[in-house]
């Protein structure tokens, strides 16, 4: 599997196992002011823009702004995490030929919103910048909450591997 493939089907695989062990009542809660948003809303946030690629990315045109914003995806912890499998799938799908295709994507950023150029790759690597960016606001909630998370939840790939590499530095600079 590309890298890229990879990195973003083990980070929605880390919201299925999240959403395994996560009470509903932490799943939909919300506390001003340390946070507005719930877990429920960062994960269908996310999955609204997962589903803007699946339903776009074939056909050559990718529109964020016209995401779905389905409420029961911030209630219903079960229905997320369907919906979070059927993204793993959707995604295991692509060959590396089709992550070389253009695409355009349209995307509302302050201004206007219009149509831009990319790539499936590049579109790819936004998903996962994306994704990491919400679950690092995820993360803050459970430790808020006290709701333990593996240390690499809502780290980049990048990150990890650089920590990686630290790591061995270290290894090998021990007498």
């Amino acid at each position: 599997m590309v890298s890229i493939l990879h990195d973003i089907t083990g980070s929605v695989r880390q919201a299925i196992t999240l959403l395994e062990g996560l009470p509903e009542s932490l799943f939909t809660k919300v506390e001003p002011p340390a946070y507005e948003s719930s877990i429920g809303a960062h994960l269908r946030h996310n999955i609204d823009h997962y589903h803007s690629f699946c339903r776009g990315w074939a056909g050559g045109e990718i529109d964020y702004d016209h995401r779905r914003r389905d409420p029961r995806l911030e209630r219903e912890p079960p229905l997320a995490k369907a919906i979070l499998e059927g993204v793993v799938a959707d995604l295991s799908e692509l060959s590396e030929t089709e992550m070389e295709r253009s695409v355009r994507v349209k995307m509302d950023c302050g201004d206007q919103s219009e149509w831009t150029t990319s790539s499936v790759k590049r579109e790819l690597q936004f998903l996962l910048s994306h994704t990491v960016h919400h679950y690092a606001v995820i993360g803050i909630i459970c430790r808020l909450e006290g709701h333990p998370l593996p240390d690499d939840f809502g780290v980049a790939p990048s990150t990890l591997k650089f920590r990686q590499a630290q790591e061995e530095q270290l290894k090998a600079c021990a007498p």
